[in-house]
């Protein structure tokens, strides 16, 4: 891509994480929308495009319209992304096209919902369920857990993958998230404590489990002339790309490979970079075996290495590669499907050098990722300061 071409990140916004009885999914999106708008310096009627990625509470049947009239928007164009955890990023790769193509000028992408509590934990449980093949997962029992669980078996199977290893990341993100003020969880968690969390489904834990939470982010996109103009340091998308394997889990080909391998190489060959060059990961933790999958297969290490790489301290703070600063979906916050628009706030956060206690020193290039389904989906983006 050469430069006329290039789009950037210029405004970010997000709510507080947590529980917060009586705030709607639709008035969270507006809060986000509110504090992204005055981070860029800008107002509603500068946007010209609306991107979401749906609600499990409100399932509204045309939720970007609902919510674009919601916060008195008329766009030029609005959509969906339905691909659940990959939609954050898909939506900023869309974002790109359509400031490219001369569709709209500044796009809204946002994420929010108030799945804590809008849904008890048994309503959560069935509405992702329902994602299940209708007559071979679903009718089995086949939640969202025992799925990913059935991919962490198989790891262990083929490289001797450990309780231990799975562990690590869990206590890696909860560490992060104690440095975040804004994390929902941020009580110390021991390696000993996550080994030996509750049982979900063997070989993953409670600890290796994302969280609920209300709560959701907004990102505005512009052309980067434009975003150079703004309020604050455009933050450059290098590349973007997206992969498919499988729609359901009983039609995988292989358990241990993805839609991540064909992203990253699109991502990486946009951006004309190499994973050497990434200097902090925002990588999809909906499970801790996503991570281990994704770090493989993006590759920060051999296939099968996600051992060795993770326990010598690499994905920590200081360490080679940090990821999830913030605390990831396993600590700071997950809203349901738009979780991974706080991925993209912190990189941008992180690129702009405001952190505090958790900024990794010198951060110049983010890779964040989204997995949707059970490793069904992969969207990712490379950003730079």
């Amino acid at each position: 891509m050469g430069e006329k071409s290039r789009v950037a990140i210029c405004g970010i916004g997000e709510t507080n994480i947590g529980k917060f009885p009586g705030v709607s999914s639709l008035q969270n999106h507006a809060i986000a929308t509110k504090l992204a708008l005055e981070d860029a310096g800008l107002s509603k009627t500068d946007i010209d495009g609306v991107l979401t990625v749906g609600s499990l509470v409100e399932n509204w049947p045309h939720h970007s319209g609902a919510v674009s009239e919601y916060l008195g928007i008329k766009p030029k164009y609005t959509n969906t992304m339905t691909q659940g955890g990959a939609g954050c990023c898909t939506m900023i790769q869309n974002a790109e096209m359509l400031i490219n193509e001369g569709v709209c000028e500044t796009v809204l992408c946002i994420g929010a919902d108030n799945q804590l509590s809008g849904m008890t934990r048994e309503l959560a449980i069935e509405a992702f369920a329902k994602n299940r093949h209708p007559q071979f997962e679903y009718p089995l029992g086949l939640s969202t857990p025992a799925a990913y669980a059935l991919i962490a078996q198989r790891h262990s199977h083929e490289y001797g993958t450990s309780r231990e290893t799975l562990s690590k990341i869990a206590v890696t993100s909860r560490n992060h998230a104690i440095l975040n003020p804004k994390a929902q969880l941020r009580d110390p968690l021991t390696l000993n404590e996550a080994i030996n969390s509750k049982e979900i489904a063997p070989p993953l834990h409670l600890t290796d489990c994302c969280i609920s939470s209300d709560g959701g982010g907004a990102v505005i996109v512009t052309s980067l002339e434009r975003a150079r103009d703004l309020r604050q340091l455009p933050i450059q998308l290098m590349g973007s790309g997206n992969g498919f394997s499988h729609e359901h889990i009983c039609y995988s080909s292989n358990l241990l490979t993805n839609g991540v391998i064909q992203s990253g190489r699109t991502a990486f060959a946009q951006a004309n970079l190499t994973p050497q060059d990434i200097d902090i990961a925002l990588l999809y933790d909906c499970f801790t075996i996503s991570v281990i999958l994704q770090l493989e297969d993006y590759g920060f290490c051999e296939k099968g290495n996600a051992d060795e790489f993770i326990s010598n301290g690499r994905i920590e703070l200081g360490g080679q590669l940090p990821i999830n600063t913030h605390g990831g979906l396993l600590a700071y916050g997950n809203p349901g499907l738009s979780g991974g628009i706080f991925h993209i706030i912190e990189a941008v956060n992180q690129l702009r050098n405001t952190c505090n206690d958790r900024q990794v020193a010198g951060a110049k290039v983010a890779l964040v990722s989204g997995i949707g389904g059970i490793m069904s989906y992969a969207s990712t983006i490379i950003l730079e300061a």
